[in-house]
């Protein structure tokens, strides 16, 4: 089977409730790999992953594996750990903790990064990335080739 690979920039509104509507072209995949199934967590960027379940388990093990030294990142992957799943109006409940990690209050962008997406706040997320791209290429881009 080909390797899925979640990738693209949705912009996207919470609705009062704190859902989020998943975006069509991702509900049919998400449906298959993970009947549904996801899991949210903090990042240490500000926003919050979301995975596939399938995914979250190998990450989560990967994370159980850390030594002790990491334990306060432990917590922040794990402690705030959510398992969500899509409705039937394909929407996803993000829990208030997780909205008030991430800054989320309606504008939010969701973005495909490989096996898993992040939530960022629309307004967050424009200065991160300006804030990277203020910075340049870094050492290990300077010779890929577009």
């Amino acid at each position: 089977m080909a390797q899925i690979v979640f990738q693209g920039a949705s912009a996207l509104a919470l609705d009062a409730k704190g859902r989020l509507a998943v975006p069509a072209r991702h509900r049919e995949v998400l449906a298959a790999l993970a009947q549904g199934q996801l899991t949210l967590t903090k990042h240490p960027d500000g926003c919050l992953l979301m995975f596939p379940r399938p995914g979250w388990e190998g990450f989560r093990d990967k994370v159980t594996a850390l030594p002790m030294s990491v334990a306060g990142w432990k917590r922040v992957f794990l402690g705030y750990a959510m398992d969500v799943e899509i409705d039937s109006a394909s929407r996803v409940l993000i829990s208030p903790e997780l909205r008030a990690a991430a800054g989320l209050v309606k504008d939010v962008v969701l973005l495909g990064m490989g096996s898993y997406f992040e939530l960022w706040d629309r307004e967050r997320y424009a200065a991160h990335e300006a804030e990277v791209m203020q910075q340049g290429l870094p050492e290990a881009l300077r010779d890929f080739s577009f």
